[in-house]
């Protein structure tokens, strides 16, 4: 970005001398971080008098500058003059200067834009851990692989001490509004805090966004690498729009982070830019920390280029005005994240499918439903299935969840993805007026069930797994589920039974078809315009010793104790796959009906839940 001053120094030009210092810092400067006093080590040009020469120095700076009688009662070592680097002795310069994370916050009575809810939310504005403060969104960012929009600001603004991976993330930060179930925004989807930079990422969830920065309205288009002498400018929760120009690169600062420990991040410095001063001379305050700094054009307005991720600033006790900042480069690579969301495939478009009827060796075709409900299911391009990747289903209208839910399952081809950075989504192709979203879901004890297991969807090619991974998160594949139905599904039967039947019994080919989905009832209880379903079922299909067999089963969750139910609540039950249609009113192919000969007791009295996998009879 900015024109290189030249001067020769035995032999060496600047260009020449500026790469081997660079070498210098990254393999040598945390050495000297391990000095007390030492606070940062980075390329400058020396200070003489106060007034920045054209001379190339190795800056240091140090909480405390004193005498060199006084170095012993600090526990520290002189700075030499100068030191050797690829046999040219370049000058030291020592300069009084601490740092901190700017994340400290002061309290204003009347909250501007900045700091308060947003929709769409804007660079710029106020963001933080639910267990934090307050700081600054920096850019709108995707998933290099799924396309996810993320939020990017710093490890200590959405992550902290005493943060985890999943943490809510609200926008504005709690320090401008601690309204917390009003203003969630997303989860912490991933963070790193070390040398590559402080800097993490939230997801975007029930929130519009509008990607051009706060005061500027330039979007970051593309990342670039500061130079010195480089004019920059940001726009922060606290300061707003400031300007400021890079004064050293190469730099490793040294942090404290609370109860998080000493760490060192690599970044560079940015001080006041005297043409176009900041109000009260503050380039950057506390709660400024995740904004981006873009460079500035030669008329001095900002480009759509990234400089860097603000992280800290001048502590209380340091003299001067300054700034320090990532560098994108390196953020954008350990966040594995990119400006622009990455190109869809059409292969693997392609590959929704959805379930497969002949799967197994007997065709099994998709379940029906009574002619009563048939005008109840929500027709997509004139068919009453709905077609996903491995999986397909019926939807109800007056509901607004799945009356049925249709998957396969390969055992043999089966993969490991996690489901970081998916979000829950409403299917585009269907009206939203026909699903149920995350307005059933917020500030309450319901939790988003699948239907389909997505593990069960994750087979076949990388590629077809990532697609159904991704699928399986629309809510026409979700129902709501308590947190103890869902705490019985994790740790009880319920979410073991795909597992228990290729573990108990030869699977042919390790093939299964399963079917599942909500019973629903007239009383079922209304809680925010929904009927919230009080029973479950499941059934599966596989062929043992070349017989197609079927097991059906259901489970029953308690709403509060509210409802009387025949069985007992968060409890699996085996039953037979005509008592599921009798229960649903879904039909199924007479070869399934055929292939399950389970019996039951008559009594309601004599029927038994199962309590461990042993029991199921398969």
């Amino acid at each position: 970005m900015a024109t290189k001053r030249q001067s020769e120094t035995a032999g060496h030009s600047d260009e020449q001398l500026l790469a081997a210092l660079r070498r210098f810092i990254r393999s040598k400067g945390s050495e000297y971080l391990n000095d007390r006093n030492i606070s940062s080590i980075g390329i400058g040009y020396k200070i003489v008098d106060g007034t920045a020469t054209e001379q190339l120095a190795v800056q240091f700076t140090v909480d405390e500058k004193v005498e060199p009688e006084a170095l012993k009662s600090l526990a520290t070592s002189a700075i030499p003059d100068s030191i050797e680097v690829d046999g040219v002795a370049v000058p030291t310069d020592v300069i009084q200067r601490s740092y901190e994370p700017s994340f400290r916050v002061v309290a204003e009575p009347e909250p501007p834009l900045t700091k308060v809810r947003c929709d769409p939310i804007r660079p710029g504005v106020s963001v933080s851990n639910v267990k934090g403060t307050a700081g600054t969104v920096g850019c709108i960012v995707y998933d290099k692989v799924d396309g996810t929009p993320l939020v990017l600001s710093n490890w200590h603004v959405l992550h902290g001490p005493d943060g985890v991976i999943g943490d809510t993330v609200v926008q504005p930060g709690p320090r401008d509004d601690n309204r917390i179930e009003r203003n969630r925004l997303g989860v912490l989807n991933r963070s790193h805090l070390g040398i590559a930079g402080d800097c993490a990422v939230s997801t975007v969830e029930d929130r519009r966004f509008d990607d051009r920065v706060l005061g500027m309205d330039v979007v970051p288009v593309q990342l670039g690498e500061p130079e010195l002498g480089d004019k920059v400018v940001k726009s922060g929760r606290t300061t707003g729009v400031t300007h400021g120009v890079v004064r050293r690169v190469d730099t490793i600062v040294k942090l404290r982070y609370g109860s998080a420990g000493v760490h060192n991040i690599g970044c560079f410095e940015i001080g006041p830019d005297p043409a176009r001063p900041a109000d009260h001379d503050e380039i950057s305050r506390g709660g400024d920390s995740g904004s981006v700094w873009l460079f500035e054009a030669d008329d001095e307005t900002a480009t759509g280029v990234l400089a860097g991720l603000h992280f800290g600033g001048e502590s209380e006790n340091s003299p001067d005005e300054h700034a320090l900042a990532c560098l994108p480069q390196s953020v954008f690579e350990k966040l594995e994240i990119t400006l622009h969301p990455p190109t869809p495939v059409e292969a693997v478009e392609a590959v929704r499918t959805g379930y497969d009827p002949n799967f197994l060796a007997t065709r099994i075709d998709v379940p029906s439903v009574d002619s009563a409900l048939r005008e109840d299911l929500v027709l997509l391009g004139g068919s009453e299935v709905v077609a996903y990747t491995h999986f397909s289903l019926a939807l109800s209208k007056s509901r607004r969840f799945a009356r049925w839910v249709a998957w396969n399952i390969d055992g043999s081809s089966l993969k490991k993805i996690d489901r970081v950075g998916i979000e829950f989504v409403k299917d585009p192709r269907i009206p939203a007026e026909f699903q149920t979203g995350n307005e059933l879901y917020r500030d309450n004890r319901l939790d988003r069930g699948h239907i389909a297991r997505r593990a069960d969807l994750l087979w076949a090619s990388l590629p077809e797994a990532n697609q159904a991974n991704t699928d399986s998160f629309f809510y026409t594949n979700i129902t709501p589920q308590m947190d103890d139905f869902n705490q019985s599904s994790k740790d009880g039967l319920w979410g073991q039974l795909e597992d228990a039947v290729f573990a108990d019994v030869q699977v042919q080919d390790l093939r299964v078809t399963a079917f599942g989905g909500p019973v629903y009832h007239d009383d079922d209880r209304v809680y925010r315009r929904s009927r919230i379903p009080r029973e479950y079922f499941k059934i599966l299909a596989f062929v043992d010793s070349g017989d197609l067999k079927a097991r059906a089963f259901l489970l029953t969750q308690a709403l509060d104790q509210l409802e009387a139910l025949e069985l007992d609540e968060f409890r699996v039950f085996q039953v037979t796959v005509a008592e599921v249609e009798e229960r649903t009113g879904v039909r199924f192919g007479a070869e399934l009906r055929k292939a399950d000969t389970f019996t039951v007791p008559e009594g309601v009295e004599e029927r038994r839940a199962l309590d461990t996998i042993a029991d199921i009879q398969w």
